[in-house]
């Protein structure tokens, strides 16, 4: 079971695009995936009680029906807090999809993401669709454009795939994500679209999928703000031909392990991409006595502003780490904590039983200093453990969200 370059258009039977719609300048804007046949569907959606428009529509789908074939997805645009009217778009949008690809409004989930209180171009929303219809295709290259249409203020793609094996059968899972800015746990200001030729019920996609979004996306912080748009969805149109997935055992197991494998990899994408960041982030928590507390420790050092900017500035500032773990609500051993930074530049142990090795400030800067830092922390409590990503926070973040409407 091994990642690889691979998309949404990865699984039998699934196709996508993205295309120029005219929603923004000069950049991809709108996206589309669609299934030959129809899908079992999980999802997961943002914690705010603000709530775009497409959230609303994709929540009932997923709980009511459970079931669908497409995908509509725009940025530029988020439709939140845009009332009746941003609710009428979605419909809009829904039947114009469904009018181009013989299907029911309802078969039919949507996205956006972009500036919230603004209307959607609701002619170029629907001409859009009009155009994806007719060129949809299982390639690679459309999965690719289809990723890049659903970006913002992304600096890259963020795509990937897994083949595995199920009673004999092969299964693949494809994915991707948006998101590099209002990204906080409970999710961020993301989309997150994934596809497999699995045969699994819904009721068992849903348990797999909460199952992994816990321990990825619910993972990683950039600046604390959490979205009104976060949108999660996994459709299973069943072309492997595995007997299908109705109850735990040994191949949801197998589906479920695959399934944590691409939501990590994008979750940690998604954190390395960050407004404005240099480096990713990962802090890693063991020696816990509960899960909980490895979790809560971990968000907590991710979280803070104080660490982040410690980060930025290649700085082995660890007090700020220890501070975080204080205030985060877990209750630990104050005098039992060890610290070590890793990167590809080596490893550097900086505290132990919560007081300074006396570790070269020199070297320390040198494994600071790369693109992908790790902050192991070990309590010496029990034997559970918890990862969380963020980045760093630098300059360009307050650029970038100085100037986003403009």
């Amino acid at each position: 079971m091994e990642l690889y370059d691979g998309g949404v258009t990865q699984p039998r039977g699934f196709s996508a695009i993205g295309i120029c719609a005219g929603i923004k300048k000069d950049r991809k804007d709108m996206a589309m995936i669609m299934s030959s046949q129809p899908c079992t569907l999980a999802g997961t959606f943002t914690q705010n009680i603000v709530k775009a428009s497409p959230v609303v529509w994709d929540k009932n789908i997923v709980h009511e029906y459970k079931i669908a074939q497409a995908c509509v997805m725009n940025s530029g645009v988020a439709n939140a807090c845009t009332g009746k009217q941003g609710d009428d778009y979605c419909l809009a949008t829904a039947q114009a999809a469904a009018d181009a690809l013989d299907l029911r409004p309802e078969q039919v989930l949507l996205a956006s993401t972009g500036v919230i209180g603004r209307q959607l171009p609701i002619e170029k929303i629907c001409e859009g669709v009009k155009t994806m219809s007719g060129m949809l295709s299982d390639s690679r290259q459309a999965a690719m454009s289809a990723a890049e249409a659903i970006m913002t203020t992304d600096t890259k793609r963020k795509e990937i795939a897994v083949t595995f094996e199920l009673a004999g059968k092969e299964v693949t899972i494809g994915g991707m994500t948006k998101g590099a800015g209002m990204i906080h746990p409970n999710m961020g200001t993301m989309l997150c679209f994934l596809t497999t030729d699995a045969a699994i019920s819904a009721d068992m996609a849903q348990k797999a999928l909460l199952s992994c979004v816990q321990d990825s996306f619910n993972m990683i912080s950039v600046d604390g703000d959490q979205s009104t748009n976060d949108t999660c969805v996994l459709l299973a149109n069943a072309l492997a031909g595995n007997p299908e997935i109705t109850q735990e055992g040994e191949d949801y197991e197998i589906f479920r392990s695959a399934l944590e494998l691409v939501t990590k990899n994008l979750a940690r994408r998604m954190a390395a991409d960050g407004e404005g960041a240099h480096a990713l982030f990962e802090v890693t928590v063991t020696g816990a006595s509960s899960k909980e507390q490895a979790v809560v420790l971990a968000k907590s050092v991710i979280e803070s502003s104080l660490v982040k900017t410690a980060i930025a500035g290649h700085d082995a500032n660890w007090g700020r780490i220890i501070c975080a773990m204080g205030y985060s609500g877990a209750v630990f051993d104050t005098e039992k904590v060890d610290l070590t930074f890793s990167s590809r530049a080596g490893s550097v142990k900086i505290a132990e039983n919560s007081v300074d090795t006396g570790y070269s400030e020199e070297l320390a800067t040198k494994i600071l200093s790369e693109d992908e830092i790790t902050a192991i922390i070990d309590i010496h409590e029990g034997k559970e453990m918890a990862t969380a990503w963020g980045c760093d926070l630098t300059h360009e973040y307050i650029s970038i969200n100085a100037d986003y409407r403009s």
